[in-house]
């Protein structure tokens, strides 16, 4: 049986599966720049074991962790068995998006700096663009 917010629910899902996907690949390119930042100061990353070591303990990936935090909280927002996805689900990944990237925001100080370094990569700035693009049509 179908109840009224299961349509609303299916479309409010469909939005952030896509935003999810696309905050991934702007991970990625985050990622990558920091991988880069590293390397250049202590040699090559050898294996994908060493990177992921690298991102979970090493200061030099410290600012990616309030992004990736997010997606790990949207990831399991929208994983969670018999939840109904509402407006306030859209309304609340807005709001953490839009701290994370606010200046008034002194917590999130390292990720708006290695955000700026970043931002000089062209795949970061069309993967941020894919991603806001994405933001900009929850709001409508």
């Amino acid at each position: 049986m179908t109840t009224p917010e299961a349509p609303a629910d299916a479309a409010i899902r469909t939005r952030l599966d896509e935003l999810a996907l696309r905050l991934r690949h702007f991970h990625s390119a985050l990622l990558d720049v920091a991988k880069e930042e590293y390397q250049f100061l202590h040699g090559p990353v050898k294996s994908p074991y060493e990177l992921f070591s690298l991102v979970t303990t090493n200061e030099s990936f410290q600012w990616l962790r309030p992004l990736s935090g997010l997606m790990a909280t949207l990831d399991e927002v929208l994983d969670a068995k018999n939840t109904t996805l509402t407006r306030q689900n859209l309304t609340d990944v807005q709001h953490a998006l839009g701290s994370l990237f606010a200046a008034t925001e002194t917590q999130f100080a390292d990720f708006r700096a290695g955000y700026t370094r970043a931002r000089s990569n062209p795949k970061v700035r069309e993967t941020e663009e894919s991603w806001r693009s994405v933001l900009s049509s929850l709001e409508a």
